[in-house]
């Protein structure tokens, strides 16, 4: 590891973006590395259009080719005198990607240093197959302002207490470091983090001081968007539409996470309501709506278990589901509720599509694809409804 921030793994070179990782065969996670970013970016928007009946569509937002990434989740490998951070191969060794150009410069030079750290205060990697070990991830997040969370994913608490001891070390090497936790994930299986969270600096929040004028607090088990430009449009794009919609008084952000849509479509004779079943991320939007002075309430609850349960209708609902859509519950219920308009953010058009079909009165009126992931298949896309 190096004690300042690599050279970048990813450039462009005479218009296409190359990686000395993808060239090398040790990473192929960027699928579409080979492919003009134009080329990406058309192809993306037609198969959007494939799937999405819409009059119109806005210009896709395409954002940067590189070092766009706000967050890096990384494989612990190797061993304790030589960690490695990246991703595991097929034999199960570590391949250190610390240098991704994905990610942003902070990133790559705060990887460098906490890999440094990390065989300074003799953290033994986890070793898939050997099931040995303790440090499984590293999970490092940025703010615009560059500040940082480090999420550490050990096994178990066997190496909090050294941790707790080498703290001052990893806070003097990553001075922007503001958030630093341990997560515990104790069983033998492909997921990223578990339940417990430990969090060892004073502060257990992250802000991100956005572009639209809105801060968001995210905590450790915080969802928010790996591209913080791209993710900024999409506010901005949901506040125009709503703004330029007749009489919306009340609005519900379902899956809200920490806020971000609801907090951006707050304003003078609004109601807001906000409902994600993450406790954490509904205390931090509490908190940043009473910072910002937005009149929004949050109530932690499941998305569809609180529509089917309510007796209200808003004027206007804005679902940010996970890949696999809402589902034909939470779709039904907008199917007959009356509600005018829909706002729908999806980073899978093909539940959009089948969510779409169950929803035959409110029928898209625009719509807009966002490269939030560069170099993959997978994109954003933003539709307004209408009934």
């Amino acid at each position: 590891m190096a004690d300042r921030a690599p050279a970048p793994s990813l450039a462009v070179v005479d218009g296409l973006p190359r990686c000395h990782h993808y060239d090398a065969f040790r990473c192929r996670s960027c699928t579409l590395l080979g492919i003009p970013r134009e080329r990406q970016l058309s192809d993306k928007e037609a198969h959007a259009r494939t799937l999405v009946d819409s009059p119109v569509w806005l210009p896709t937002v395409a954002g940067a080719d590189t070092r766009f990434r706000n967050k890096a989740k990384m494989a612990v490998g190797g061993t304790v005198d030589a960690p490695t951070l990246g991703i595991l191969d097929r034999d199960l060794a570590g391949v250190d990607l610390h240098d991704c150009g994905l990610h942003s410069d902070g990133l790559r030079a705060a990887l460098g240093r906490t890999g440094d750290w990390i065989r300074d205060a003799g953290l033994v990697p986890y070793d898939v197959a050997t099931r040995r070990g303790e440090l499984k991830h590293v999970l490092l997040t940025e703010s615009p302002d560059g500040e940082m969370m480090l999420r550490l994913v050990l096994r178990s608490t066997a190496l909090e207490a050294r941790i707790r001891s080498r703290l001052p070390a990893l806070l003097q090497a990553v001075p922007a470091l503001r958030v630093v936790t341990v997560n515990v994930q104790p069983e033998h299986k492909a997921v990223l983090e578990g339940e417990r969270e430990i969090v060892l600096t004073d502060t257990a929040t992250l802000p991100m001081r956005l572009a639209t004028g809105v801060t968001l607090r995210l905590g450790p088990r915080s969802f928010f968007q790996t591209n913080t430009a791209v993710a900024e449009a999409l506010y901005d794009q949901a506040r125009a539409w709503v703004r330029d919609l007749p009489d919306v008084r009340t609005v519900w952000d379902l899956y809200c996470g920490v806020g971000g849509f609801a907090l951006h479509l707050g304003g003078p004779g609004r109601e807001v309501l906000g409902v994600e079943v993450s406790a954490d991320a509904i205390a931090a939007a509490t908190a940043t709506s009473a910072e910002l002075g937005v009149a929004a309430e949050f109530v932690a609850a499941d998305a569809t278990a609180y529509a089917l349960a309510s007796d209200a209708v808003p004027d206007l609902v804005v679902v940010n589901p996970p890949r696999r859509g809402i589902g034909p519950d939470l779709a039904g219920w907008l199917e007959g509720s009356g509600v005018r308009h829909v706002v729908y953010s999806s980073c899978n058009a093909e539940s959009l599509a089948r969510d779409l079909a169950l929803m035959p009165s409110l029928r898209p009126v625009e719509a807009r694809v966002l490269d939030m992931f560069p170099h993959t298949t997978h994109y954003e896309v933003l539709v307004l409804l209408a009934r």
